[in-house]
């Protein structure tokens, strides 16, 4: 799979120059998601680079902090752009995403040809229910604004602030627990990983892909809304099912590459920590970001995307109880991911 990133830089002046051709936005919008694949894997590639060379715990907090870099940088341009429903679907669809589709494919690929996959579910287990409790803090915002008798447009934004402060020190939290006070849960896959690329390399190639990610996202953005327009489609669908896979995509891959080598812990790290960073410090930092840009965001998610997050976590919470997974375990995932793109495609 390393081999055909480089070929797919090609698609990133193909992008840059038909956004400024005025090609159909339709195209547009493809040669840019296109384009951001290798640049997303660069930076993890650069990142893990960079990580190698320091303590487990710099190294970690690298790792975490550009760890869901393209989704933020995307979620920017999204906010700026006023896309704030695009936004939330991504945020939800990275969550679904990587939960499900992710995580159901590294268990069905890894589970083919083996009786079953071991983990270490304590764990696990840790990162699954602080993702849950996130979850439910995306919940309460919802509630409020359904049932409260103060649902001022004002009052709203205060409390999704509150919120995403809760959310960005629970994050800290779970920072300091999984680097410090529990690493030894983490340290099976801690050290596998050596260095391929000078320091100087790494660096550079870590701030060309973040340029060249935030110059495709802009693009991107943009032909979001012509193309609602030409296709029809929902802008909640955009965000659920393309922005989200896209931003998460080169993570995908490592995900299903580390689960086919019976390297089930990692799997699962990956998707879970994916998910949880989504929740814990993406959303909040989006949300933080529109008071600041003037385009304010609030972290009242619709229903049904509340409901699709909250079951795609209690599902995999039921799965990973027993520390071990199986091929069907992940088609089972894999079914659940596709009745719920079904239904957010004809959602209207």
């Amino acid at each position: 799979m390393g081999a055909i990133y480089p070929a797919l830089l090609v698609f990133v002046p193909l992008a840059i120059g038909a956004s400024f051709a005025g090609v159909s936005p339709v195209i547009v919008f493809f040669l840019a998601a296109l384009s951001v694949l290798p640049l997303a894997k660069y930076i993890g590639e650069s990142t893990e680079e960079l990580a190698s060379r320091t303590s487990p715990v710099i190294g970690g907090l690298l790792n975490a902090s550009f760890g869901n870099a393209t989704e933020l940088i995307i979620g920017i341009f999204a906010v700026k752009a006023g896309l704030i429903e695009v936004v939330k679907a991504s945020i939800a669809g990275s969550v679904i995403g990587t939960l499900l589709l992710v995580l159901g494919l590294a268990m069905f690929l890894g589970g083919c040809g083996r009786e079953k996959q071991t983990f270490n579910k304590t764990g696990i287990l840790a990162q699954s229910s602080a993702l849950f409790l996130a979850t439910i803090a995306l919940i309460v915002p919802a509630i409020f604004f359904e049932t409260g008798a103060d649902a001022a447009s004002s009052t709203v934004q205060n409390l999704s602030l509150l919120v995403s402060l809760v959310l960005i020190c629970m994050y800290g939290a779970s920072l300091f627990f999984s680097l410090y006070t529990h690493k030894h849960l983490y340290r099976e896959e801690v050290g596998k990983y050596l260095p391929r690329w000078s320091t100087g390399r790494a660096a550079a190639t870590l701030v060309v892909a973040t340029v060249g990610v935030a110059w495709v996202s802009d693009i991107l953005v943009n032909s979001i809304e012509p193309l609602v327009v030409r296709l029809g489609w929902s802008q909640l669908f955009i965000g659920v099912i393309f922005v989200a896979v896209i931003g998460n995509a080169a993570e995908h891959i490592s995900a299903v590459s580390v689960a086919r080598k019976n390297r089930m812990d990692l799997a699962i790290q990956i998707s879970i920590g994916s998910a949880t960073q989504m929740v814990l410090i993406v959303a909040p930092v989006l949300v933080l970001l529109g008071i600041v840009t003037g385009q304010p965001m609030n972290l009242i998610f619709n229903s049904f995307e509340l409901v699709a997050m909250v079951l795609a976590v209690i599902i995999v919470n039921f799965i990973v109880q027993d520390g071990e997974s199986n091929w069907f375990e992940g088609l089972q995932l894999l079914a659940a991911y596709a009745i719920m793109a079904i239904a957010f495609f004809l959602h209207r």
